[in-house]
């Protein structure tokens, strides 16, 4: 029998493999940076729940602050997405960056000076509101500026994705303990002092790229074509629906979390922290699985079965009353959640044409962030009224609905990873 040898310069195996991405100085920074940055945003997030939880005892405002905090992602994104085809993608960064840092800091002088009220907090969610606007498109769109081969792509934002997730596994159990020991304004200081890594990564790299020149007009009929572009070919409008579905009617659960944390499991801030950690868990499990793929086939099944998943973890929380099932089911979600969204985001990255990525990308976002807002005024109302777990229930079943609807348009996604994918979604 003869043996075959293998040339072990083709790098498709091993952690090497998995981590590919990092070959590049300006991805590398970029990972570093946010990374750090990340953390920081989490225990923000954590923090700004609890806070407002802990001044109103209502579900509803948690809903309101959720729905100021994202409704400017609805309106403003496609316009971002244009700006960040035209315009130099680091320096919008620079200049988002360093306005959510502000934010923070502001924040942190009003908790740490006891003047904080639910009526600050409302306004100042709604201005980092308008800076995610144009920070969240410019940030999808500019893997492809650090990330040299496209081929790469997809491991880069799976990469993006463990690095979200890792952040939001350690920054939920930080702030819980900080929460506990010094309060929700050291958590807003350090998320200020964080910004301060991805602000200097951005300034180290070295990127070339030239910036776009045009009038009112033609921005409006690059915002014109990129709406044709990213509606008018079904399987990039499946995959915004899909996300915008999810996003609507199932991440409103995280607005939730305090309630269950206090209410349901009869904890404290730790509990929050331990809840939303075992998400991130769940999710950084399932970026990593995603970054070590070797191949780009089995994405359409991914974002289909991945809902289904998530569906059902939010369906069996819903039932627990005890902290471990809790635990576990947050675990569940956590990889249903971002083995979807990165497999959509992948797929929108390799399909779309380059010079219209900013714009799609900013689709992406508003169906990602844009319909959150609806979604967590919708789940502060209703759970008011029908009680949470009720809520969450419901959250479920329409993302199962949603991911069995998803199933019947896998076809339309056969071949487009390349030939790779041999014909196979």
């Amino acid at each position: 029998m003869s043996s075959i040898k293998r040339k072990p310069d083709n790098n498709t195996s091993g952690l090497k493999f998995t981590f590919r991405s990092f070959r590049y100085r300006n991805y590398r920074l970029f990972f570093g940076g946010q990374g750090i940055s990340l953390v920081g945003t989490w225990i923000q997030n954590i923090a700004m729940s609890w806070l407002v939880y802990d001044l109103t005892n209502s579900a509803f405002l948690l809903g309101i602050v959720g729905f100021a905090g994202q409704i400017p992602t609805f309106f403003l994104t496609p316009f971002a997405g244009v700006l960040a085809d035209r315009l130099n993608r680091r320096r919008i960064l620079l200049v988002t960056q360093t306005l959510s840092m502000t934010q923070a800091f502001i924040l942190a002088i009003l908790v740490l000076t006891g003047n904080v009220t639910v009526w600050h907090i409302i306004p100042l969610s709604f201005f980092l509101g308008l800076i995610n606007s144009f920070d969240m498109p410019t940030r999808q769109s500019f893997v492809v500026d650090i990330v040299d081969k496209k081929e790469d792509l997809g491991n880069a934002i799976a990469l993006n994705s463990s690095m979200f997730n890792g952040a939001r596994l350690v920054g939920p159990s930080i702030a819980g303990i900080l929460i506990a020991t010094v309060g929700e304004g050291i958590c807003f200081l350090l998320n200020g002092l964080s910004y301060i890594a991805v602000i200097i990564a951005l300034l180290a790299m070295s990127i070339e790229q030239k910036e776009k020149v045009g009038g009112r007009e033609l921005l409006l009929n690059e915002l014109k074509e990129g709406f044709a572009y990213a509606f008018g070919y079904k399987p990039i409008r499946y995959i915004i629906f899909i996300i915008g579905l999810v996003s609507l009617v199932g991440m409103p659960y995280t607005v939730l979390m305090p309630v269950f944390a206090k209410e349901i499991l009869n904890g404290g801030a730790h509990t929050l922290g331990f809840l939303m950690g075992a998400s991130g868990t769940g999710a950084l499990i399932g970026a990593v699985y995603l970054a070590s793929r070797k191949e780009l086939h089995g994405l359409g099944r991914n974002m289909t079965i991945a809902v289904g998943v998530f569906g059902v973890g939010l369906v069996l929380f819903s039932l627990s009353k005890s902290f471990w099932p809790s635990m576990f089911l947050m675990l569940i979600t956590g990889f249903g959640m971002i083995t979807q969204m990165a497999s959509c985001n992948t797929m929108l990255q390799i399909i779309v044409d380059d010079e219209k990525r900013g714009r799609v990308m900013s689709f992406y976002t508003m169906a990602f962030m844009g319909m959150a807002p609806v979604g967590s005024l919708l789940a502060g109302s209703l759970a008011h009224i029908i009680g949470t777990p009720e809520t969450v229930l419901a959250s479920g079943i329409f993302c199962i609905i949603g991911s069995i609807a998803f199933a019947g348009k896998l076809p339309l996604y056969k071949g487009l990873t390349g030939t790779v994918n041999k014909g196979k979604v």
